[in-house]
């Protein structure tokens, strides 16, 4: 199973959007079980806090499925063992996520949008009030990402395309 952590300040805009897209994308794919996402915040501010109102309104537009049970939780050091991919939303963020797990020696760390040939950071749609940006700029690193540990893990894939069809037999 791979595992990806979705990262952004507080856990209730960016980091939650691009654990339910990356869930939609994976869905889409026949992929669901093959993997685990989740978010969580650097920051204790929205501790409980459900998705944002912005966030919500937005995936229900794009037709993405969200849960109204997710609550903002704050990444532990003990993520960095458990998760194979720490996705930061902004520079800022993989700062903060460095500070709480330590370095970085296993190379898990990445801001989402390096998987693109943008390369930025996701601008925070609680300041900018644009979660259409948001989105969108979430969307192309998730599909990017996605493609990536496709590309990456096609042995893994393989594997596992072999054992359902011998399942099948």
């Amino acid at each position: 199973m791979i595992k990806i952590l979705f990262v952004c300040h507080g856990n209730i805009c960016r980091s939650p959007m691009a654990e339910f897209v990356m869930q939609h994308l994976i869905a889409q794919r026949g992929l669901t079980e093959q993997f685990e996402i989740a978010s969580a915040a650097t920051s204790s501010e929205e501790i409980g806090n459900g998705i944002h109102r912005g966030t919500r309104e937005k995936l229900t537009q794009v037709g993405i499925p969200w849960s109204s049970d997710k609550k903002a939780r704050q990444m532990k050091q003990a993520d960095y063992m458990a998760y194979d991919y720490l996705i930061g939303m902004d520079k800022n963020n993989i700062r903060n996520m460095k500070r709480i797990c330590g370095e970085d020696v296993d190379g898990k760390i990445h801001l989402l949008l390096e998987y693109t040939n943008v390369g930025d950071d996701i601008a925070d749609p609680w300041y900018t009030g644009n979660f259409d940006q948001t989105y969108e700029d979430v969307l192309q690193g998730c599909t990017a990402l996605l493609q990536y540990i496709l590309n990456n893990n096609q042995n893994y894939f393989l594997t596992l395309k072999h054992v359902y069809y011998y399942i099948l037999l």
